[in-house]
Order: structure tokens, then C-alpha cells, then sequence
């Protein structure tokens, strides 16, 4: 699995879209919402982000702010919106 579609790849895509965004460097497990760095309006603009980018839709069930937390956290999401942690769990279990 190349770096850009694993956890890593976007964890890293994440953190340059928040760092950009938010002005300031932003780590993987940074709490932006708890720093008081994001609002309502910035979380609609990082769910627009997260769909137009990983190429799937945030279904009403899926807006739980504890996804959208931290980096780490959207990428747990990603992967799991697109199937790809079975993939790395299959990875990662025969490495």
C-alpha cells in the first residue's frame, strides 16, 4: 500500500489541510475544537474537505464531533467510511 492512501498518507493530508486552514501547525492528536481553534462553521468546511478529498459522502449519522477531533481521528474515520482498515488490518496482520 503506497503512503497516500494509508494511514499515514492521510493523516498527513489531514494535518496540512488543518495546519492551512487554521493558521497555525497542528499536530495528529491536537484537540483543535477543545483549543478553541474550530468552530461550527470550520467543521462543515472539514467535513467538505474530508468528502471532496477520501471521495465519499458524511451521511447525517456519521457527524459525531469526536470523529472530527483530532487528525488521527478523521483518519479512523476514512478508513473506516472506505473500507480500508480491513485492509490494513489484513496488512498489518500478515507483516
Amino acid at each position: 500500500m503506497n503512503g497516500s492512501t494509508g494511514s499515514t498518507g492521510i493523516t498527513g493530508e489531514v494535518t496540512e489541510f488543518l495546519t492551512a486552514a487554521l493558521r497555525r501547525p497542528i499536530g495528529p492528536d491536537d484537540d483543535y475544537f477543545a483549543m478553541g481553534l474550530a468552530n461550527s462553521l470550520f467543521a462543515l468546511e472539514l467535513v467538505t474537505f474530508v468528502e471532496e478529498r477520501f471521495s465519499f459522502t458524511v451521511e447525517v449519522e456519521d457527524l459525531d464531533l469526536d470523529s472530527f477531533r483530532t487528525a488521527n481521528r478523521i483518519t479512523e474515520f476514512v478508513l473506516r467510511k472506505t473500507g480500508a482498515d480491513r485492509l490494513t488490518e489484513t496488512h498489518d496482520q500478515g507483516a
